[in-house]
């Protein structure tokens, strides 16, 4: 009992210190600059004086609008073929049009003009029927002599196998013909429509690749350049 005094006196304080100035925390208690003269706020309330604008010390220098990377330029150095790899380049594109030649005998009996286009090669197609067996011997000759010869560089080992390649696909439809045999009628149509194709892409190919090697640029024919590749 003798603690309910003490327990009135704290809820109910004295006069003299509703006087006072009440701050919960030193921190809440921000004085003003220009207020020096002491303030007396009742209990119930928060005296807290808002100071003027608050200012930085640091320095925070302006951000500076991010310049897009430079372009780097570069020079690329294109290397002249020289003129013995375009020849022999050249050269070994002749085996499959000397192949291929076949394949025309029909456009040549129905326009016998055709031929004169051939009248500045024939002094070599005639050397190269005369030597028996030359399809072979130029085939391995190509093969082994240029395509498996490290001593060559690789535009001349390309464009050989390249040639190789299509030499061998030029004997595919032989083996179809002898296998068919079509004979006369709607197979003999076929036929020749077949091999007239078949010498229409050799010349195509025949002048795409030898215009290049001229020029020293790499031919890249259709389905037989990915073989070409893969074998070397």
């Amino acid at each position: 009992m003798a603690s309910l005094p003490l327990l009135r006196l704290s809820l109910h304080p004295s006069p003299q210190t509703l006087n006072k100035p009440y701050f919960p925390s030193p921190s809440l208690a921000v004085r003003s600059p220009q207020t020096l003269k002491k303030s007396y706020l009742p209990s119930a309330s928060l005296a807290v004086l808002i100071p003027h604008s608050l200012r930085s010390t640091i320095k925070i220098s302006p951000r500076r609008p991010t310049q897009p990377p430079s372009k780097k330029t570069i020079c690329m150095s294109y290397q002249t073929v020289p003129a013995t790899d375009r020849l022999i380049s050249v050269v070994a594109y002749f085996l499959p049009f000397f192949n291929g030649l076949q394949y025309g005998r029909f456009l040549f009996t129905r326009y016998p003009n055709l031929g004169l286009l051939l009248e500045p090669i024939l002094p070599f197609l005639s050397f190269y029927k005369s030597i028996p067996y030359a399809s072979f011997v130029a085939f391995f000759a190509l093969y082994l002599g240029v395509v498996r010869n490290p001593s060559f560089n690789r535009y001349v080992r390309f464009n050989s196998m390249q040639a190789v390649v299509l030499d061998v696909l030029l004997v595919l439809p032989l083996l179809i013909q002898r296998i068919i045999n079509p004979g006369k009628g709607l197979g003999f149509r076929f036929l020749v429509m077949g091999y007239n194709a078949i010498f229409v892409f050799i010349v195509a190919c025949f002048l795409y690749s030898v215009g290049f090697c001229i020029l020293g640029r790499t031919p890249y024919l259709p389905f037989v350049a990915d073989a070409a590749e893969r074998q070397l």
